[in-house]
């Protein structure tokens, strides 16, 4: 192969190296899982391990570049993306000291006091992010706690940036995830001095703002020994997952919703101007493509749900699919087809509706088991549970996306390893009651990085050129009995949620997450 791109994109729950070629193929991928420790004695604490995430990295890019009829001289550039909110700090010899994923949240003293003094809100109306699990509380809690860490800062970076830096040397970002930092002035799109002040840091520690595709460097020899990348390899500016994710499905022009399956499901909707939400329920935040944003609700471990119920409860379900050479959760969900609407009463109780002011989860749960009939209230009813829990949320946030952006969501694009299940895309488009369609490269959030790394090669004139690489595979049509059922179960869950929330509010039961400062 001639010419292929290579995206590196670093999630909440895994990390992959995606190769493409110019047409939008994807060629090959490395991929490997990871997980974040707490800090000992830091409740809340999640930390980001460099030095052992970027071995898990190289080796996703080595698997990539070891896949047949693959070589390191075809890679023409190379682009990252990752995570939004998660964060690495440098000295000025330019080694890591601090570094934690997008859901540390240890700063709750900190946002508190940033509410009660009502500096939350004015960041809020700034950067368009509510502070419990963005930067300016952390800074605050490092000044605190670890004042020779924050008196060392050098140089910030966001995670996909942490990635440039390491093959590159150098530090940049782009307005996409800059933003997801709580740091930025939306109208600007760039660092706000005002939000700089608050946090007591100097604007020099902040790098550079590229728009993405931008090169910003070439692989160093340092970083070609480890990745199998060729030295000098250009090193092009990427952007955050969700808006390289919806940039990977072409959706670049305002009005157009989309369902972001991760381990974190994010429900989108595009905008030519930076509105916020009034009622600081949902986010705003910059996109990829210059001159537009993005108006956010995030729900929280939906992806992520479905991997600790396969890894709790599906070790024969995993050695089945194994042995048959299936996807595991094909299997699974073949067996949940059968489930009707409403999983024969049972409830998931997983992910809340975002709101950012005050964003807390339930205890999670399953309810409302028969145990009189085992073989319709089981393992395959657990299944379509969650499946349908997610749907809920969806169906939430894009109904408060309607509302603040003034549009009317006719239809979505689901992308993400979640459109993967035929069966999770039909719920999603029976509980929303409109189309879904799904792309044919779920991967969409590598695409929309590899695009930027083909902006930066030249193979692409602009991010829009990506229009022409977007197919669709399918699209699920509303099932009439289905939708209608989904309108009285969708009231039912989130009568049942705000009962449920009431429980972790109270101190009865631990609620699966608490943002800092709620």
């Amino acid at each position: 192969m001639s010419e292929l791109l290579l995206a590196i994109d670093a999630g909440t729950g895994s990390c992959r190296a995606v190769l493409f070629d110019p047409e939008g193929n994807q060629v090959a991928m490395g991929r490997r899982e990871w997980a974040h420790r707490e800090q000992p004695g830091v409740p809340g604490s999640q930390v980001f391990d460099t030095d052992r995430n970027w071995e898990l990295v190289c080796a996703c890019v080595r698997d990539a570049l070891a896949a047949q009829g693959v070589t390191a001289d075809a890679v023409r550039a190379v682009s990252t993306t990752s995570m939004r909110e998660g964060m690495v700090l440098y000295d000025a010899r330019g080694r890591e000291v601090w570094a934690c994923p997008n859901v540390d949240s240890r700063a709750g003293d900190e946002a508190t006091e940033l509410v009660r003094s009502g500096l939350a809100q004015e960041i809020y109306g700034l950067a368009g992010d509510w502070v419990a699990i963005t930067a300016p509380a952390r800074f605050l809690w490092i000044a605190k706690h670890e004042p020779d860490t924050f008196a060392a800062i050098a140089h910030v970076g966001m995670l996909g940036d942490w990635i440039l830096t390491r093959l590159c040397g150098e530090y940049a970002t782009d307005p996409s995830l800059g933003s997801s930092s709580g740091m930025f002035d939306l109208v600007e799109r760039s660092w706000s001095e005002r939000v700089i002040e608050l946090v007591g840091l100097e604007p020099e520690v902040f790098p550079r703002v590229h728009e993405p595709g931008t090169v910003v460097g070439g692989v160093t020899g340092t970083a070609a020994a480890t990745t199998g990348l060729r030295p000098g390899t250009p090193c092009a500016i990427g952007g955050a997952d969700t808006q390289l994710g919806l940039l990977g499905i072409g959706v670049v022009d305002a009005g157009r919703c989309t369902v972001v399956g991760g381990s974190f499901w994010q429900h989108t909707g595009v905008l030519d101007e930076p509105r916020i939400d009034p009622e600081a329920r949902l986010r705003t935040l910059c996109h990829a493509v210059p001159g537009t944003w993005m108006i956010e609700g995030i729900g929280f471990y939906s992806g992520l749900t479905m991997r600790w119920f396969r890894d709790a409860f599906c070790a024969a379900d995993v050695a089945q699919a194994a042995s048959e050479g299936r996807d595991v959760y094909s299997l699974l969900e073949a067996e949940a087809a059968g489930v009707p609407p409403g999983a024969n009463g049972v409830l998931g109780i997983f992910s809340n509706l975002m709101e950012a002011k005050r964003w807390v989860h339930a205890s999670p749960a399953f309810l409302q088991f028969d145990i009189s009939s085992p073989e319709r209230s089981g393992k395959k009813e657990c299944f379509r549970a969650i499946e349908e829990a997610a749907a809920y949320v969806s169906r939430g946030h894009l109904a408060i996306v309607e509302e603040v952006a003034a549009v009317a969501v006719d239809g979505v694009v689901f992308t993400g390893g979640a459109a993967n299940g035929l069966l999770w895309s039909q719920i999603l488009a029976d509980v929303l009651g409109v189309p879904v369609r799904v792309p044919a490269v779920r991967e969409s959030t590598a695409l929309g990085a590899a695009v930027c790394a083909g902006v930066g090669a030249g193979l692409y004139d602009s991010l829009t050129d990506v229009a022409r690489l977007v197919r669709f595979e399918r699209t699920h049509e509303p099932e009439p009995a289905a939708a209608r059922a989904y309108d009285e179960l969708y009231t039912q869950w989130r009568r049942v949620y705000d009962r449920m929330l009431e429980l972790s509010e109270d101190g009865v039961v631990r609620p699966l997450w608490r943002a800092a400062g709620t």
